[in-house]
């Protein structure tokens, strides 16, 4: 179980106050970490999705007992290898409109014959799924360890 991730974004407050409407939850700024944001799904598992400036990489501490801290990056990538799939009580359409409204890339595509997901593009560079309640039954349907063991096979 995830309970949170974080991602970085070029307007955090924005990005959090998104992602906050697409669950029915809220965004409140984020001080222990400079210029962040955070959003709060207000469900039973508490899911949180932090969002950093995209600026400011996460580096371990220096010290053996150092915590995390932002370290300024100069020249961010403005595509990351990362992605997550969220859950909303939404429609499509209502997902669709949001992410139209702020000006992100949005498409809805299937993901091979087991679920689909609405694309939505953060800020135009940061991929998220989002599954509607069907797409999530299908989700849960599909997905599962049985599915994933032909990997094993193939590689035998």
């Amino acid at each position: 179980m995830i309970f949170h991730v974080s991602i970085p974004a070029d307007d955090p407050q924005r990005v959090a106050e998104v992602i906050a409407e697409i669950w029915g939850g809220e965004a409140f700024r984020f001080p222990p970490w400079p210029g962040a944001w955070v959003a709060i799904a207000g469900d039973e598992n508490g899911t949180t999705c932090e969002v950093y400036p995209r600026s400011q990489t996460m580096a371990p501490g220096e010290g053996e007992d150092d915590p995390v801290w932002p370290k300024l990056d100069e020249s961010p990538s403005k595509y990351v290898a990362f992605h997550f799939a969220t859950s909303t009580d939404k429609s499509e359409d209502e997902i669709v409109a949001i992410a139209k409204r702020e000006g992100w890339r949005t498409v809805s595509c299937p993901r091979g014959e087991f679920f689909d997901v609405i694309e939505v593009w953060v800020e135009n560079r940061l991929h998220v799924e989002v599954l509607t309640h069907a797409m999530q039954d299908d989700y849960r349907k599909n997905v599962n360890m049985e599915m994933w063991r032909w990997t094993q096979k193939e590689a035998a």
